[in-house]
This record gives C-alpha cells, structure tokens and sequence, in this order.
C-alpha cells in the first residue's frame, strides 16, 4: 500500500512535465518504465489487421502487461501509431524465474585485481572507473519468486535492467497468440509473423537518451550517451572498450563480439610487426640479391631471349624485361618469408588460445559460467513450432512436444543439394576468368609488340603483359565476388528457412556453416588458383598443354618471369583491401546522410524518444552474423596466404581499429536497441577459425615450396653451384631450359634458340626435353619442406595449446568460492525459513483470495 500511494504521487508530480516534453522512456504517468514499442499504421483496407492486433493486445494484458497507445495525430507523420509496452514487477519476476536469469544476493567481496607493474604506462588507454565498471560486483543466482527476499532487492522498479526488461517482453510477444480463444490456430502466435504480414511496422526496445546529450530525467542512466562520448568516437581509437557497460546496454551477445574483435585487433599487433621486420629484411637485402641482378644485367638478362608466353600474338622477348617484377618479388620472396610463415602458424594457435582465457574470464564476470546451451535450447523458433504440426512425447520434460519426422527431415536435407550447383557456378566462374586472363594476355602482348619501340623503352619496364592480365584481373574477380555475395546470402538463408532448425542457436549455426563455405570458395578460389594451379601445368615449347586440348588454342596460363608469388601478392592485396575499403564505405560513409536527416529532426522539441528510434535503421537477427562473417574472412586472408605478403597483418590491424570505432557509432548512432539476447561464446565461428589455423599452416607450407623459388634456389645454392664457394651466381642460366627454335617449321629467325623455366634436358641429348635430375631433386626438397615445416609447427601448435589451460586458475578459483558461498547462504535462508514457520505454525492464517480470471492464466500459461 505504502508502494503504491509513492508510486501515485510520482505521478501526479511527473505528468504535466511529461507532457511537455516528448522524449521520455516513460508512460504519461511518468513511473512506468517504456520496455518495448510496436508501431503500425491504419490502413484502410485493414480490418483484418485490426482485428489481429485486437485480439494480440487482449492476450498481451491477459499475460499481464500494460499496454499504452499513442494516436497518429501526435506523430511526426500523423500515418503511424506506437503501442508502448510495459511488464510490471509480476510478470518480470515470473518469467525471470522461467528463463532462469542470474541476479544479485550479495555484493562481492573478491578484489577486481592485483597493482599492475608501470601501470601509469597504460593510464592514457584506459576510460573512468564509472564507465568500466557501471555496476557493482555481486554474487549471483538463478531468480526464483519463492525466494524474493533471498535477493538484493532495493527497487522493484530498477532491480531489473533494462536489458533483461526488454529480453523478457520479447520472449512474451515472440509467443502470445493472436487468434480468438474459440479457434486453436497453433500458427497465429508471435510478434515475427505480425511484423511479416504488415499488421505492425516494426517493434523494438527504446534507447534510453539521444546519443550526444543526456537524458533531463534523473531515472534515465543515460548509457546510449556514455557509449558515445567513451567508445563510439574515432577519437577514442585508443582507449580500451567499456565492455561490461557494453553488456549491461547491449546485452551478452553484443559484448562477447566486441570482446573478441578487440581482442583479435590487440593480437594483430604482434602479428603486423613481425610482417613489418620480415618486409624490412627483403628492403634492406635488396642489394644481395644477385638473381634479380642477373636479370637485369644486360650482358645477361639482356641476352637471354625467352619463348613466347602465348601463341600467335605473343613475340619472343628479353629476360631483362623482367627486371621490376623480380625486385618487387625479392620482397616477399625471401628467407625472412619462411620465419614469417612459421612464427603465423604459431602466432594463429596463442590467438585461438588466449582468447579462450578470455572468453573464459568474461563467462565468470558475466553470469555465463552455468549458461548451457540447453536453457536456449528451450527457447524453440516460433517457426518451428508453426511448421511442424506432428506432436511427439518428450521422454525428459514428459510433455508433447512438435518435431520434424525424419522423412521430411531427409528430404528437405536432400533438397539443400542445391548448394552444389553454386560450388559448381563458383568453379564455373573461376574458369571463365581464366579465360580472360589468356584473352587479355593475347589482346596485351599483341598492343605492346604493335606499339613504337620508343613507348615500350619508356613504359616496357613498368609495364608488362604479365602486371596488365593480374591487375585488371583480380579487379575483375573482386567486382565477381561483390556479386555473387548478393546470390550467396539469399541463397544460404533460404536453404537454411527449409530445413526449419529448431532452435535459434541451431537456426544460426546452420546459417553460418553454409554461409562460410560459399564465401570460402568466393573469396578464395582465385588465390587458390593463382598459388596452386597456375603455372604447373604448362608443358614445354613444341609439347604445350592446352585447356580443352589443344584445337581449343588456348593454351594453360605460365607465371610472370618473376615468380608467380607477386602475382599471388597482387591477387591477395587487391581483393583484401578492396573488401575492407568496400566494407567500410557501406558501414560508414553511406549511413552519414541518414544520420543528419535523423539528427536534423530529432532537434525538435515534439519529437518524442520512440519516433526517433523508430527512424533508426533495424537491428536485425543476423546483424551480428555478418560483422563476424567479415572479419573471419580477413582471418582467412592473414593466415592461408600470408607468405606471399607479410604486411597482411598490418593492413588488417589498421582497418580492425577503425572497424571496432565503426562499428561502435552503428550501433549506438544508426541502430535501433537490439533486444538484449545471452551467449557465453561466439558459437560455430570458434570451429571454423581452429580448422582456417590448421588448413592455413598447410597452405603457407605449400606456397612456400610451389609457388615460392625459395627451394630451387637451395638446391642450386647447396648442391648444383660449379664453383667451391656457395653463390647465387649463375642460377638464372641454370633455372632456364633450351629450346631448338630451327625444329619450328617455316619460321625463318636469326635465333638459334630460346630459353624457358624448367629444368629439362637440352637438344641433341638423348632424352632431350624430359625432365633433368635436378627437377626430381627439387621436387623431392620440396616435398620434404613440406612435411618438416608442417610437423614442425603442429608440434608447437599443440605443445602451446597443451601448455596453456583454457580456464586462469584464479577464474577456477572465484568460481568455486561463488558456488560455495550460493550453497552457504542458500542452506541458511532455508533454515531462517523454517524457523520462521515453526515460529508461526500455531497463527491461523486466512485462505488466500481465489483468483477468478482463469483466462488470464490460460494466456500467461500458454506463453510460459
């Protein structure tokens, strides 16, 4: 009673203020908190609409919310409605006690940490006490309404937060019905198919003040603001991430994601300065590089006249022409590179490590540490339950149960077969840009042999046939895979709607699994293809190989004079930057037009809170998917092919600090409130980054031997140099084969003979034009790198991941002492209890009122 005379007060004080000023998270009583909001318009020809949002807003305060309309005439459009929504302390604590949500019973009295040596170093990176820690550290447990006063309950108004306010409202709208009680139209349930058929326009939580100012209202925490000023800013590129203010905004879900994208962005530090040394080794050898100076001396390279690299088109050319592309491939193509691929093979196994400690100690500060998957596996998809009308016994729960029969089950997996004709379209795509890499080789070889001999002396050594196809072709292929991504989404999100998974975490996983493999093969068959495959199968001159045989003409691609590395470089550089700069642009620069056309209203004084955030952009289910997804393919880029560029990191770890800034202003400026959602880890995405760690030790192994001259030079350098001291002199001559130019037939030339890469023996040898030892003891070396390099980093791969427990020993620690001190006080409340009902077993209490609204139990159970 005292309560409710308070809460009658409060709002006799607050109601004339609340109607002059519009941009409030409150009703007009000025007490009761806004939890979530429901828009729509009234159509004309919309009487089924109405009778359906009727029939849903009479079940919505049968489950016992409270409901409060705001007419078109007071909106910005005067077109749309906006239903506020609002779950008084009842239903909060009976659905707190269903989803089993973790709140306090007793402030922590374990310390925050120990004194950090030189720890005035990090001063400047580091935000207010206030915005770190927004709250104070409690022990906490599962809520139970039995036990009210088991818990630190100060306010029933503010002892939920916001965001387990709004989880709670979704979790009833997501499965109230909106069918009459005389019809059991099972498939008339939830918010998601109102929203699909038009009968509401949207629904979302309110944030709780404009991004840039304060809320006037003392009630109001005005976290949105503090996100802003303390993370959302560029400015703030420095400083560490406000994460458990993240949590408390945002929810678990959108902490964790940031938790790990700074954490992945600090672990590319390291990654990106062992690049930056490996690059300076290739700068500052420059001139001990004795093959590229070989190429270039015109006593040499300026004799060596090489066969032509196409047919018809194509002339014979000098091997000094070459001379830019060998420098620029000493500098990735060197010793330093095999450290580098090593030390990234490690570095891949510390990060999927220490992010497991981390993920480990935000679990224990999050309430996350008894947070199993079967709580959410509770929580099954309103669409699930629609489709699937067969009913079966839960041999756990003993209750009935929908499921899916395996008949349907199997077909529905069988028509999902349709994602092979999309590997098969990629492959198809990757075959026709072969096609215009032999075609624009032709068409360029064929320009620049026509042209005057004075432009090709000026412009012939920037630019060659080999540095026109790569570069216009890989921007050709980037332009491809912006465009299959658009058919890629579509495609995996409507397989993975067939298959009807039960669960929004198997709904997820499902998605990502099919949606990371068609960007694999998009992303990455290119520089699978440059690094594996070109150049290998190219026969010799007078026997070359051709695609489709050889009436086709087109003959197999050969790699540049330089090495088909920089090309792999040129390929890897071009789509992994332009991703990112794509990326960016679409996050940031376009969203800014919206953002001062929202700003620009949002400054009137009438504007109320829920039309601002209803002008916002939604949040959808998947928004989170496709950050991750984003960033899993950079991972993909630094790690399968960074021996063929080491400054990968680098150009990931500027691009990471300004995408944790830019996607910080997404969701604090652009986004309406996400309804806050659980999750102690990043789910499938932590499979797929261990099996790109151990496929990318792999691929570095092999771009190391195939596609790297780093072995051929070994062996010359070990085993087939002439003279007593080991040089690099005279590699370039022994690297070239021989060819008899008088075995063409009506070709009349003052050359005797031309030179090409292989290792085959001379004309006029018995066993002319077959492979010489030296190419079998090559390949051998090349084989054997492999298999040394790979046992060499699985071994410290698995020796570290062995060496470091996945769980500090102090979370260990405070996660017994947690559960002790939860069993302790648990044992002492049940016994007060007791005591207290002995106490009173001889007072007669009076027979509890019978409550007669048996449909609002009815609803509130069909919800539960």
């Amino acid at each position: 009673q005292m309560f409710s005379v308070h809460r009658r007060r409060r709002e006799i004080v607050c109601t004339d203020r609340l109607q002059q000023n519009k941009d409030t998270v409150f009703f007009r009583d000025g007490v009761r908190r806004i939890d979530f909001i429901l828009s729509y318009l009234d159509d004309k020809d919309g009487e089924k609409k109405q009778e359906r949002r009727r029939e849903f807003e009479a079940n919505l305060k049968k489950a016992g919310l409270e409901l409060e309309t705001e007419d078109k005439s007071d909106s910005d459009d005067l077109k749309t409605y906006f239903l506020k929504i609002h779950a008084p302390w009842e239903v909060l604590a009976t659905y707190a006690d269903v989803l089993k949500i973790k709140v306090p019973f007793k402030e922590s009295d374990i310390p925050h940490g120990q004194d950090v040596p030189l720890e005035w170093l990090s001063r400047p990176f580091r935000l207010p006490e206030k915005v770190m820690r927004p709250q104070p550290d409690y022990f906490t447990s599962p809520f139970d309404k039995d036990k009210i006063d088991f818990f630190l309950i100060k306010n029933q108004d503010t002892f939920f937060p916001p965001s387990t306010r709004n989880r709670i409202v979704y979790y009833i709208l997501s499965r109230c019905p909106y069918h009459k009680e005389d019809r059991k139209e099972t498939d008339k349930k939830g918010i998601k198919r109102l929203l699909n058929n038009g009968t509401y326009t949207s629904a979302f939580p309110l944030h709780d003040c404009r991004y840039w100012e304060r809320n006037t209202n003392e009630q109001c925490e005005s976290e949105r603001y503090h996100l802003y000023k303390n993370w959302a800013r560029f400015l703030c590129f420095y400083k560490e991430q406000p994460l458990n203010l993240i949590r408390k905004y945002y929810g678990e879900k959108i902490g964790i994601y940031f938790a790990w994208l700074g954490f992945y962005t600090e672990m590319l530090f390291f990654a990106a300065v062992m690049g930056v040394i490996c690059f300076t080794y290739g700068v500052l050898s420059y001139d001990d590089n004795l093959t590229s100076k070989e190429i270039c001396d015109p006593s040499i390279g300026g004799r060596t006249v090489m066969c032509p690299l196409c047919d018809k088109k194509c002339s014979y050319w000098k091997l000094n022409s070459t001379c830019l592309s060998s420098w620029q491939s000493h500098l990735f193509d060197n010793e330093g590179t095999v450290f580098f691929a090593m030390f990234m093979g490690i570095w891949v196994t510390l990060f999927l490590e220490f992010w497991k400690r981390r993920q480990a100690q935000l679990e224990y500060e999050w309430d996350l540490v008894d947070f199993e998957e079967e709580q959410q596996q509770l929580q099954i998809r309103p669409e699930f339950e629609t489709k699937c009308t067969d009913q079966r016994l839960n041999r756990i729960t003993q209750e009935m149960e929908p499921y899916l029969p395996l008949p349907k089950k199997c077909g529905r997996f069988c028509l999902s077969g349709v994602t092979v004709l999309f590997w098969v379209s990629q492959h198809t795509t990757s075959t026709l840009c072969v096609f215009y890499r032999l075609a624009v080789y032709a068409a360029f070889a064929s320009i620049m042999k026509d042209s005057p001999t004075k432009k090709i002396h000026l412009v012939g050594s920037l630019i060659t046939p080999q540095l026109a196809t790569s570069v216009t072709a890989s921007f050709i292929n980037f332009v491809i895979i912006m465009i299959l991504n658009f058919f890629y989404e579509r495609v995996a999100i409507w397989i993975t709607d067939m298959e009807i998974p039960k669960t929004h975490l198997e709904y997820e996983n499902k998605l990502t699994m099919k949606m990371f493999l068609f960007q694999f093969v998009n992303y990455y068959s290119s520089c699978f293809y440059v690094a594996f495959f070109k150049g290998k199968f190219v026969g010799y001159p007078g026997n070359y190989t051709y695609m489709f045989g050889k009436y086709s003409r087109l003959r197999n691609e050969e790699c540049d004079p330089g090495g088909c590395l920089i090309e792999l470089t040129t390929q890897l550089v071009i789509v992994m930057t332009g991703k990112q700069v794509c990326g960016n642009i679409q996050e940031a620069l376009l969203p800014l037009l919206r953002n001062w056309w929202c700003s620009r209203k949002a400054r009137k004084d009438q504007y109320s809170r829920w039309e601002q955030d209803h002008d916002l952009q939604n949040f959808s289910q998947l928004g989170l998917f496709y950050e991750y997804l984003e960033m899993v393919i950079q991972f993909g880029f630094i790690t399968l092919f960074v021996a063929s560029f080491p400054l990968a990191p680098l150009l990931a770890l500027c691009n990471n600090i300004l995408e944790v800034r830019v996607d910080a202003w997404k969701f604090t400026t652009q986004f309406r409130r996400p309804v806050a959602a659980k999750a102690h880890n990043i789910g499938a995405w932590q499979e797929i980054l261990n099996v790109v760690a151990i496929l990318s030790v792999v691929t570095n192994a092999f771009i190391m031997a195939f596609t790297s001259d780093m072995i051929p030079r070994l062996v010359y350098l070990y085993a087939y140099h002439p003279g007593s001291e080991a040089t690099m002199s005279g590699y370039i001559n022994n690297s070239l084969s021989v060819y008899d130019i008088s075995q063409i037939p009506l070709l009349s030339t003052p050359i005797c003979c031309l030179r090409y890469r292989d290792y085959r023996y001379p004309p006029g040898h018995q066993r002319q034009y077959s492979h010489t030892m030296q190419f079998w003891h090559i390949l051998a070396a090349k084989l054997a790198f492999i298999i040394i390099m790979e046992h060499v980093v699985f071994v410290v791969k698995f020796f570290v991941a062995w060496l470091i427990p996945d769980v500090p020993s102090e979370v260990k620690a405070r996660i017994k002492r947690e559960r002790y001190l939860i069993q302790e006080y648990l044992h002492n409340y049940e016994v007060e209890k007791l005591k207290i009902q002995l106490s009173q077993s001889f007072i007669i209490e009076p027979k509890p009122e019978v409550c007669t609204a048996t449909d609002k139990h009815h609803v509130l159970s069909e919800c539960l």
